[in-house]
C-alpha cells in the first residue's frame, strides 16, 4: 500500500486512464470490423464476381486531428479514430453511389422495355401476316424506314462441321450487287469466328448492309463465348443503323450490352443505341442511355467517344 500511495500522481492518473482507453479501443476496433464488412458487401455489390479488393481505401491522415475528449490528440488511439472516421466516409459515399447506378439502370431496363415490348408485337404482326411487310403507315407511325426482321443465320453447302457458312442471297437478284459480293475476299485463317467477323466488316464496309448482317450473325450465335462475337453484334446493329433501320439497330445494342456487358464492344453498343433511339425520338430514353455509358464505362471510353456524349447530350437536351 505504501507503494503505491508513493506513486506520482501523473503515473496514477495514467493508470486510471489506461482501463477507459482500452475500452475506446475495443470500440473503434469493432466499428472498423463491421465496416470493412460493409465495404466488402458493397464491393461484391458493383463489382459481382471480381477481386474482393477491388475498390481500395482512400484514407490519409487529416490536417486536423479528430479529438475525441478524454482521448489524447495524437496517438494510437487518434490515429485509429481517424481511420474510423475516413472509412466510414467512404463507405457512405460508395454506398449513395451503388443506389444511384441501381436507380438508373431500373429506369433504363423499364424503358427499353417497353419499347422492346412494343415492337415484338409488332414484328409478330407482320410475321403472322395481319399487316404487309412494308405498310408507309406502320413505317410513319413507328419512325424508323425498316420493316424487316433480323436476317436468319445460314450455312453453305456442306458446312457440316460447325464452320460458318456463306451469308444469305442478296436482296434483290441483281447481277451488279453480286459481282461487288463477289469481289469482297474471303479470309481463311482457320478461326472459323475471327474469319466470319473479318468478312462482315469487310462487307459492311462496302456498304453491303444485309450481306454484312448475314455473315455477321453466325458469330454470335455459333461462337458467344469468343471475343469476336462482341464485336459482331455491335456491327451488326451498325449496319441496321446504316441502313436507315434504327428500331432494328437499337435491339442489337441493347442486347450486345446487356447480353456481353464486358465484351470489348459493350461500350460501342452503349453509345450507338443512344443514336438508335435520337433517329427514334425517344431524347429521354437516349439521355438515360449516355449516363448508364458514363456511369458504367466512364473510366474506359476513349476521349473522342466522352466528346461525341457530351455533344449528343447537347443535342437532347439531356439535363
Amino acid at each position: 500500500m505504501r507503494t503505491f500511495l508513493g506513486l506520482p500522481l501523473a503515473a496514477l492518473g495514467l493508470l486510471l486512464a489506461l482501463p477507459a482507453a482500452a475500452q475506446d479501443q475495443g470500440a473503434l476496433d469493432g466499428r472498423v470490423n463491421k465496416l470493412e464488412r460493409e465495404m466488402r458487401a458493397v464491393q461484391r455489390k458493383v463489382f459481382p464476381g471480381g477481386a474482393p479488393n477491388q475498390v481500395e481505401p482512400q484514407i490519409t491522415a487529416p490536417t486536423q486531428p479528430t479529438e475525441i475528449p478524454g482521448t489524447p490528440s495524437s496517438g494510437p488511439l487518434a490515429t485509429l479514430t481517424a481511420r474510423v472516421d475516413a472509412l466510414e466516409s467512404q463507405q457512405q459515399s460508395l454506398t449513395g453511389q451503388l443506389e444511384q447506378l441501381q436507380y438508373k439502370q431500373r429506369q433504363l431496363e423499364e424503358a427499353f422495355a417497353a419499347y422492346k415490348a412494343a415492337t415484338d408485337a409488332r414484328f409478330k404482326t407482320i410475321e403472322a401476316g395481319a399487316l404487309p411487310p412494308a405498310t408507309p403507315g406502320a413505317v410513319a407511325a413507328s419512325g424508323d424506314t425498316s420493316t424487316d426482321a433480323p436476317p436468319p443465320a445460314t450455312r453453305g453447302p456442306g458446312n457440316g462441321n460447325g464452320t460458318l457458312g456463306a451469308p444469305a442471297a442478296t436482296p434483290a437478284a441483281d447481277p451488279a450487287r453480286a459481282a461487288r459480293v463477289n469481289a469482297i475476299e474471303k479470309p481463311s485463317t482457320g478461326d472459323a469466328a475471327e474469319d466470319g467477323y473479318t468478312y462482315g466488316y469487310r462487307l459492311w464496309n462496302a456498304k453491303l448492309y444485309p450481306e454484312a448482317i448475314a455473315a455477321l450473325r453466325p458469330v454470335v450465335q455459333q461462337y458467344p463465348k469468343h471475343r469476336r462475337a462482341s464485336f459482331a453484334q455491335n456491327l451488326i446493329g451498325r449496319s441496321y443503323l446504316d441502313d436507315g433501320k434504327p428500331s432494328l439497330a437499337s435491339r442489337e445494342f441493347y442486347d450486345n450490352y446487356k447480353n456481353l456487358p464486358d465484351g470489348e464492344r459493350a461500350p460501342d453498343s452503349l453509345f450507338y443505341l443512344a443514336d438508335a433511339l435520337t433517329k427514334l425520338k425517344k431524347t429521354k430514353e437516349a439521355c438515360d442511355v449516355y449516363g448508364e455509358l458514363t456511369d458504367v464505362y466512364g473510366d474506359k471510353i476513349s476521349a473522342t467517344m466522352k466528346a461525341d456524349v457530351a455533344k449528343g447530350r447537347t443535342a437532347n437536351k439531356c439535363a
